[in-house]
């Protein structure tokens, strides 16, 4: 999506330790317009798939999930990455590595709200090495949902995780996939 690679290109810092910074935009401060066009092109590329709910990760997920869910006009269903209070009774459960938190933590989706009737459309800001992605997949796998596939804002592909989810069988889409970042230049290569 050239719209997206523009403002990544435009806004996007770029720092050691191949971390882009996108929060003045995409998962921090939001550019809502932005957000839209993008729910409106995962529409489109999913809009025959089926897809009855919007999956992510709390908390960077949450934006584009919500204007990605609007198009499909199905509810947004989000991982905790904490059990509260308020959620009662079973969860599905699975452990995820973050890559930008370096830590590993259980995230948990209420089996009130996903099951075997429902086809899902996972979606993040961001894929690395692929492990919340992975973490998802588990919880629609324990489900018994069927998976529509994965809609990505930003794929870092030169870490991997999208190419290893394609080669399993499932259907990664991604705005935008840097093939390339140097923290010096702040220069950014897209894959074509």
């Amino acid at each position: 999506m050239q719209l997206l690679e523009n403002r990544i290109i435009k806004d996007g810092k770029v720092f050691p330790g191949n971390v882009l910074k996108v929060d003045s935009f995409l998962n921090h401060q939001l550019d809502v317009d932005l957000l839209d066009k993008m729910g409106l092109e995962m529409k489109e590329l999913f809009k025959d798939s089926g897809v009855t709910k919007i999956l992510t990760i709390e908390a960077s997920g949450i934006g584009v999930g919500c204007l990605v869910a609007r198009h499909f006009n199905c509810p947004l269903l989000f991982a905790k990455k904490s059990k509260t209070l308020n959620i009662k009774g079973d969860v599905y459960t699975s452990k995820v590595e973050s890559f930008t938190h370096q830590c590993t933590y259980d995230i948990i989706v209420s089996k009130d709200f996903l099951n075997e009737n429902d086809t899902v459309l996972i979606v993040d800001d961001f894929l690395a090495k692929g492990n919340a992605l992975n973490g998802l997949i588990d919880i629609v796998n324990q489900s018994g949902a069927k998976l529509a596939g994965c809609g990505i804002a930003i794929e870092k592909g030169y870490q991997g995780g999208g190419d290893k989810l394609r080669a399993q069988g499932i259907r990664v889409e991604s705005m935008a996939i840097v093939e390339k970042m140097d923290d010096k230049t702040g220069k950014i290569i897209f894959r074509r």
